[in-house]
């Protein structure tokens, strides 16, 4: 079985080539070669003939959808209007633009992105130590000394487990999830929901903004005979139309969140915290070890649990 980061690589080739091939005949296009493009091609071609197929099916079946909504993909102003398609770095992802694939027209002074995922909907996997200041990281206000002497004494004891034996594995350590992961849970809510008190409307905001990317996008989720594409228009990017060419479908702008309402430990569970926010979002970070031996540091799996009635879903059925 390849794994997700091959799986996703491939995915992302598969949307850029099939969106230069349908558009190659209607408007000038080109593909930028660069590191990342072979990074993904170099996964793509290491598919059987019958994997490729799947991917490029349901590539196209996503991409005959963009088209539709984004006039601006197959209109350009003149020849020179040319199209730009290229893959991302990875770096990217670290300033909050989630984006995989850009579609550029500097012309129109026109970009749009897409977000490739294969059979998975996390949105991050950030981590917390007793370095990471992630208030600041994430909301741009920073966390309190408070936060910081609360985490520091189950920090330390992994930093001297650590110290001890490189080899310790995370099941060594008795009752972990009452020794770490609550203590850490449990200082991580009280801290949150202080920087949403003290900074009104900036923290639910901020949060919702680095979890989901800080550039309107489109995210395309391949599934198993199917493809899900969502639009996260938060900054009215998406979906404009062509002088008078309109898109073919209405695309809502994103209403983001003012203020948590609660933040609270999703039923029968010691790792995961749900918080619901106003507008209709809801997030749940599950807290894990990202390797079996111990290490000061630990990560998050966040998944957005539900978005506003106004997020734009699309389902298309895929054969193939």
């Amino acid at each position: 079985m390849a794994s997700q980061t091959v799986n996703g690589k491939a995915f992302e080739y598969a949307l850029l080539i099939e969106l230069y091939e349908r558009l190659e005949n209607i408007t000038s296009v080109t593909i930028t070669k660069n590191e990342p493009y072979q990074t993904a091609k170099g996964f793509f071609d290491g598919f059987n003939e019958q994997d490729q197929d799947t991917f490029r099916i349901t590539a196209s079946a996503s991409i005959n959808f963009l088209i539709d909504i984004e006039p601006r993909l197959s209109n350009g102003i003149s020849e020179d209007d040319i199209l730009i398609l290229e893959l991302v770095t990875d770096q990217a992802g670290q300033t909050g633009d989630v984006r995989d694939v850009l579609i550029i027209r500097s012309l129109q002074k026109w970009e749009i992105g897409i977000s490739a995922k294969n059979n998975h909907r996390a949105v991050k996997h950030s981590r917390l130590s007793q370095k990471i200041n992630f208030g600041e990281k994430w909301l741009g206000v920073s966390c309190s000394q408070n936060y910081f002497q609360e985490i520091k004494p189950i920090f330390d004891m992994l930093t001297d487990l650590r110290a001890k034996d490189k080899s310790t594995k995370w099941t060594s350590i008795e009752n972990m999830h009452e020794t770490v992961y609550v203590p850490i849970l449990n200082a991580f809510r009280k801290e949150l929901l202080r920087l949403d008190k003290q900074n009104p409307n900036i923290a639910a905001e901020n949060l919702v903004q680095y979890l989901i990317g800080n550039q309107d996008f489109y995210k395309v989720i391949k599934g198993k005979r199917k493809v899900e594409i969502q639009a996260y228009n938060l900054h009215g990017t998406l979906n404009l139309p062509f002088e008078k060419i309109k898109p073919k479908a209405k695309i809502p702008k994103l209403k983001l969140p003012t203020r948590l309402i609660e933040m609270v430990y999703q039923e029968n569970s010691t790792t995961t915290l749900l918080v619901s926010l106003n507008e209709g979002w809801q997030i749940s970070f599950r807290i894990h070890n990202a390797s079996s031996r111990v290490e000061p540091s630990l990560k998050f799996d966040i998944n957005l649990v539900s978005a506003p009635h106004t997020l734009f879903t699309n389902h298309i059925f895929v054969n193939g």
